[in-house]
C-alpha cells in the first residue's frame, strides 16, 4: 500500500465524504452517544452530576448513567497527567458556573497542591460533514478552554468539565483526597476527588520520539504579534504546551536557526555557519521543553513531494556542480561535526522530501547519497515504508500507519534504521486516526500500537492547522466554528474547499479571544483539546511500560514474577487485536495501566 494519502485525497475526498454521509447511516453508537460508562454522583435541586474517565467523548445529550459512585477517581504515577471528566446536566439553565478545587491531602500530611490541578471546559465544535463512516453530524467536544469566566449552562444538556492533575515529582505515594467545589446562581455542590499515587516517577523526557509540526507563521498570524519579544513570548507558550504533553515540534527555534552564508568566490568555496543564537535556542529547548528530536534544516538540499520537486541549488550555483559541491559539504560537515560537540547530533534528522513516488526515487537517492557523502553522521528520514530502491539510503523510515510492513520494519531495523510511523488525512477508519469525529481511545491505542510494533517514534504533519490559504485565501479559518480541515497547494485553486478530514492537522487551538485572528497583539497561551491529552495519555502509557521493562532487567524477582512481568509488556487484543481491531471503550486500557504500575511497584519501581 502507498503512503501517498494526501494525494489521493485530493482527487476523491470529496465524493467518499459525501457517499459516506449517505452510504454509512447512523454511526456506530459507542463513538459519540455510547451510554455504557460513567457514574452518577450525589445531585442537589434540579442539577443532575455524573463523571466518567477522560477517554470518552461524551454528547451532549447522553442521559445520566444509572450507576453510582460517591467520588472521581484518578491514579497516576509522579510527574504524571490525568485527567477525569466531571459532568454538569442542569434540569433548568444554570447561570454563572464556577468550579474550584481544593488541595489534595494524602498519607502523612502529604499534600498536592491546588495549583497542581488545572480546571477546563470541554468545548464542542459542529461538525457538518463527516470524516468517514464513523464520523457523525452534530455537535462533537474536542477543544479544552480554561474554565476562567462564569460559564452558563442551558437545560437538558450535558457540560462537562475537564479536571486535569499534574502529580509532582516529590509527591509521597498513597491516596489522596479532596474536593471539587462548583457553584451557581442559586446552586451549589461539593464533588469529592479521590487520587492514588503510584511509587514511580515518569522521565521529563517520554522514552518515545515525536516529530509534529508546529508553524511559527500561524501562531504569529492569529496571534497577532510582530515584535520580536510578543513572538517568543506566545512561541514559548506553545513550547510550554508541547513539553506538557510530552511531544517535541519538527523545529523547536524558528527565531533563532543556525545562520549560513556561502561564499563561493572563495578558493575553495565554502560555507560560513554561525551556531551562537542557535545553540542558546537549543539548548532552552533540551533543558526547559525536553525535545526528543529536531528537524535540521540544511540549505541546498532542494526539497519535493510526490506532487512536485524542486532541485538543489546554493547562491545560484546548482547541485552537482564544483562550486555547490565545495560549498554543500563545507556547510553540511561544520553542523555535523558542531552537533556531536554538543551532543546533539542523535536527536537531529534531515527531512527534506515527503512521500516520494518511484518515479523520484533516484532523485531522492542522490540527495541521500550526498548527505552520507559529506556528513554520515547526520540521520537521513524519509516518509515511506522501507522499499528496495531505496535501502542503504534512509536512516529513519516513517510509513503511513497502514503501509507498515512488520517484515520489512525487521529487517532494516536489524541493518541498524530505525522505524517511525505517521497519520495524516489518512488513513480513515477502520484504523486508529486524528480526526475529531472518531473516537477517543483512537490517539491513545496508535501509541499501544506503536509499542507493540517496536516503533520507536511518531509523526504528525502539522499540530495547528487553523486554515488553508487555499480555502481562505483572503480571511483566516476559525477553527471553532469549522472544524474541517481544507486542502493547501497540490494545485488546488485559490478559493476551492477540498475537505482533508476534521481536524486533520489541529490538535491545538488558539486562544478564543483569537479563533479567527486576533485584532490587537494577544499573549494567551493556546488552547488544549481532546485529541492532544490522548496523545499525551498514550505516550505516557508507553513510559509506563518502559519503566517496567528497565524494571525487569534490574529486579530481583524470583522467576515466576518476572514471567508475569514480562506477560504485561505484551499488548493485550482488548486493547488492540490488529491495525484495524481495536477497542472504543477506554477500560482494557485502564486496567492494563493499572497491572503495569502494580508490578512496578512489586519490582521497586521506587527505587
Amino acid at each position: 500500500m502507498k503512503a501517498h494519502f494526501r494525494a489521493l485525497a485530493l482527487v476523491t475526498m470529496t465524493i467518499v465524504l459525501a457517499e459516506s454521509v449517505l452510504a454509512a447511516g447512523p454511526a456506530t453508537p459507542s463513538v459519540l452517544h455510547a451510554v455504557d460508562y460513567g457514574a452518577r454522583l450525589d445531585s442537589t435541586d434540579h442539577v443532575a452530576l455524573w463523571w466518567c474517565d477522560a477517554t470518552r467523548k461524551v454528547s451532549r445529550t447522553r442521559p445520566v448513567p444509572e450507576a453510582k459512585d460517591d467520588a472521581v477517581r484518578l491514579e497516576a504515577a509522579r510527574n504524571d497527567f490525568e485527567a477525569v471528566q466531571v459532568v454538569i446536566r442542569p434540569e433548568r439553565a444554570l447561570s454563572g458556573l464556577k468550579c474550584s478545587v481544593s488541595d489534595l491531602t494524602g498519607p502523612d500530611a502529604a499534600r498536592i497542591a491546588s495549583d497542581q490541578i488545572q480546571i477546563l471546559r470541554v468545548g464542542y465544535v459542529k461538525v457538518t460533514a463527516p470524516t468517514d463512516k464513523v464520523g457523525q453530524a452534530g455537535e462533537w467536544p474536542d477543544p479544552l478552554p480554561p474554565l476562567d469566566r462564569p460559564l452558563d449552562v442551558p437545560a437538558g444538556v450535558n457540560q462537562p468539565l475537564w479536571i486535569l492533575v499534574h502529580v509532582p515529582k516529590t509527591a509521597a505515594p498513597g491516596d489522596y483526597s479532596g474536593r471539587l467545589q462548583l457553584t451557581a446562581d442559586g446552586w451549589s455542590a461539593q464533588v469529592p476527588l479521590k487520587l492514588h499515587v503510584w511509587n514511580f516517577t515518569l522521565p521529563d523526557a517520554p522514552r518515545t520520539a515525536s516529530a509534529f509540526g508546529l508553524s511559527a507563521r500561524n501562531i504569529f498570524r492569529y496571534h497577532n504579534v510582530q515584535r520580536e519579544e510578543d513572538k517568543r513570548a506566545v512561541f514559548a507558550k506553545y513550547m510550554k504546551s508541547f513539553a506538557d504533553h510530552r511531544i517535541s515540534p519538527y523545529d523547536p527555534t524558528p527565531l533563532d536557526p543556525i545562520e549560513y552564508k556561502f561564499v563561493p568566490e572563495a578558493d575553495p568555496p565554502r560555507a560560513e555557519v554561525k551556531f551562537d543564537r542557535f545553540d542558546a535556542a537549543m539548548q532552552r529547548a533540551i533543558d526547559e521543553w525536553h525535545i526528543t528530536s529536531f528537524k535540521l534544516h540544511i540549505p541546498g538540499m532542494g526539497w519535493g513531494t510526490f506532487h512536485s520537486r524542486s532541485e538543489g541549488e546554493l547562491v545560484g550555483h546548482k547541485a552537482g556542480t564544483p562550486k555547490y559541491e565545495a560549498m554543500f559539504a563545507s556547510a553540511i560537515q561544520q553542523v555535523e561535526a558542531h552537533l556531536r560537540e554538543r551532543g546533539w547530533l542523535d536527536k537531529a534528522y534531515v527531512y527534506w522530501f515527503d512521500e516520494p513516488e518511484p518515479r523520484d526515487y533516484d532523485f531522492v537517492k542522490a540527495g541521500m547519497a550526498r548527505i552520507r557523502k559529506y556528513a554520515p553522521g547526520i540521520c537521513r528520514m524519509l516518509t515511506e515504508e522501507p522499499i528496495e530502491p531505496l535501502f542503504d539510503f534512509v536512516d529513519l523510515w516513517c510509513p503511513v500507519s497502514p503501509a507498515f510492513n512488520l517484515e520489512q520494519a525487521r529487517a532494516r531495523q536489524a541493518a541498524g534504521e530505525q522505524l517511525w510511523w505517521y497519520i495524516c488525512t489518512g488513513p480513515k477508519e477502520p484504523y486508529c486516526t486524528l480526526f475529531i469525529d472518531h473516537p477517543a481511545t483512537d490517539l491513545r491505542v496508535w501509541l499501544w500500537q506503536t509499542w507493540q510494533r517496536n516503533i520507536s517514534g511518531i509523526l504528525i504533519w502539522e499540530s495547528i492547522y487553523w486554515t488553508s490559504d487555499t480555502a481562505f485565501p483572503d480571511s483566516l479559518q476559525n477553527p471553532y466554528e469549522d472544524p474541517m480541515s481544507y486542502v493547501t497547494g497540490y494545485s488546488t485553486p485559490r478559493g476551492e474547499k477540498k475537505p482533508w478530514g476534521n481536524g486533520d492537522g489541529r490538535f491545538l487551538y488558539p486562544p478564543e479571544s483569537a479563533a479567527a485572528g486576533s485584532k490587537e497583539p494577544n499573549l494567551e497561551p493556546p488552547v488544549s483539546s481532546i485529541r492532544w491529552e490522548m496523545l499525551r495519555e498514550g505516550i505516557e502509557d508507553l513510559d509506563y511500560l518502559y519503566i517496567l521493562a528497565d524494571r525487569i532487567k534490574t529486579a530481583r524477582a524470583d522467576e515466576e514474577l518476572a514471567k508475569q512481568a514480562r506477560a504485561l509488556l505484551e499488548v493485550p487484543a482488548e486493547i488492540t487485536a490488529g491495525m484495524t481491531e481495536y477497542t472504543y471503550d477506554a477500560r482494557p486500557i485502564y486496567a492494563r495501566r493499572q497491572a503495569v504500575a502494580q508490578m512496578i511497584e512489586k519490582l521497586g519501581g521506587g527505587q
